[in-house]
Parts: C-alpha cells; sequence; structure tokens
C-alpha cells in the first residue's frame, strides 16, 4: 500500500467516526427531546441536519477520490466498498433521529399524556447496537458485529409489542389518536435504527473477513 494511499484510508476513517459521533447526538437530542417534552430542542435537530448531509457527502467524495486515483485492491477496496455503504447507513439513521425530533415537538403538545411505551429501553438497545458496530469498525472484530447483527430481533420484538399496545390505546382513547400514532412512529423509526446498525455490522464482516452475510438468515 502507497504512503498516499495508507493516509488517505485514516483520514475517511477519521471521517467516518465523526459522521457517527454527529449522528449519535443528533439521536441523544432527539429522544432526550421527545421524553421531556422538549420542543426547542427538537426544532435544533432539524436544523443540524444539513450538517449530517454535508459530511456524508464529504466521505462519499473522498472514497470515490480514492478509488480513482488509486485504484485499490483487496481489502483496501474492500475498506473503501465498506465505507462507502456505511456512510449511507448513518445519513439514513441521521433521517430517523430528524423524523423522530418532528415527532417530539408534536408529543411535546400533549404535556399532560405521559408515555406509555418502552421507547426508552428500545432505544437504548439501538444505541448499543449502533455503538457496538462501530467499535466492531474500530477494533476490526467481526464477533462483536456477529453479536450486533444477533440481536436485532430483540428490537423487533419490542417493536410488535409497541405496536400491539397502540392499537389497543386507540381503539381505546381515540381521542388521542394523534399522540399515540406519533410514538408509534418513533417505534418504527428505532427499529429501522438498529436495522441500519445491523447493515454497518454486516459491512464490517464482510471488510474483515470478505464473506457478505447479508442474507445467511433468511436462507
Amino acid at each position: 500500500m502507497s504512503v498516499h494511499l495508507q493516509r488517505e484510508l485514516e483520514t475517511l476513517k477519521k471521517s467516518l467516526l465523526s459522521l457517527c459521533a454527529l449522528v449519535e447526538d443528533q439521536l441523544e437530542s432527539a429522544m432526550d427531546a421527545l421524553q421531556n417534552r422538549d420542543g426547542a430542542k427538537a426544532e435544533r435537530v432539524l436544523q443540524r441536519d444539513t450538517e449530517v448531509d454535508h459530511r456524508e457527502i464529504e466521505v462519499e467524495e473522498e472514497c470515490l477520490k480514492a478509488l480513482a486515483l488509486h485504484q485499490p485492491v483487496a481489502c483496501d477496496l474492500r475498506f473503501l466498498v465498506s465505507v462507502l455503504k456505511m456512510n449511507k447507513d448513518l445519513e439514513r439513521i441521521g433521517d430517523m433521529a430528524v423524523n423522530i425530533a418532528r415527532k417530539a415537538i408534536t408529543v411535546a403538545g400533549y404535556s399532560d399524556v405521559e408515555i406509555p411505551f418502552d421507547l426508552a429501553g428500545m432505544w437504548q438497545k439501538s444505541r448499543d447496537m449502533l455503538r457496538d458496530s462501530i467499535d466492531a469498525l474500530v477494533n476490526r472484530n467481526a464477533r462483536l458485529a456477529q453479536r450486533v447483527c444477533a440481536r436485532d430481533c430483540e428490537v423487533n420484538r419490542m417493536k410488535k409489542e409497541i405496536r400491539q399496545q397502540a392499537e389497543d390505546l386507540l381503539r381505546s382513547q381515540p381521542q388521542r389518536v394523534v399522540v399515540w400514532l406519533a410514538l408509534l412512529a418513533v417505534a418504527r423509526n428505532l427499529e429501522r435504527i438498529a436495522d441500519h446498525a445491523t447493515n454497518i455490522a454486516e459491512d464490517v464482516i464482510y471488510l474483515i473477513e470478505g464473506r457478505i452475510v447479508r442474507h445467511e438468515n433468511t436462507q
């Protein structure tokens, strides 16, 4: 590997980790805004979304530049392909944070309604999956990445439970349909965050082992 390519790959890794930190901060702020009925904080999440988009474009451009200038092969090529895919997943997670912030603004108008769903628990599991998928990348830990993939079904189960609870509340308290639907949408977004964390973990496995595991559990 050339010194120039090595330097560019290290820069790319730092850029990706920086984007991940920004996205996680957006998620933390969105969930805090929801739980504390803080509409102003939710609005700030919306305003910062352009920063996430700009960072995503910068990482993509760095990847394409490295591909064009160095024509890497083997593990270096796998790294660039993986970064491109992870970069897109992180941008989509940023979109989930925006969606949650929008629902937080809606829920903020219902200060008398307690949140009856375990969204905090679901958020903790999704956040931990995201953090572990990035740790797996940093430490090149395929086993940790595999454990992230295995935990996705738990988040899916929690989302199904919340959906059932929401359906029950929609029947028993239809006058609060707006808030129940908003909270159900938050659960859907948390599930999608876990899905994207799983995608990142799968890309880590591909990066380390050269093995595509995306459809292994569906065969």
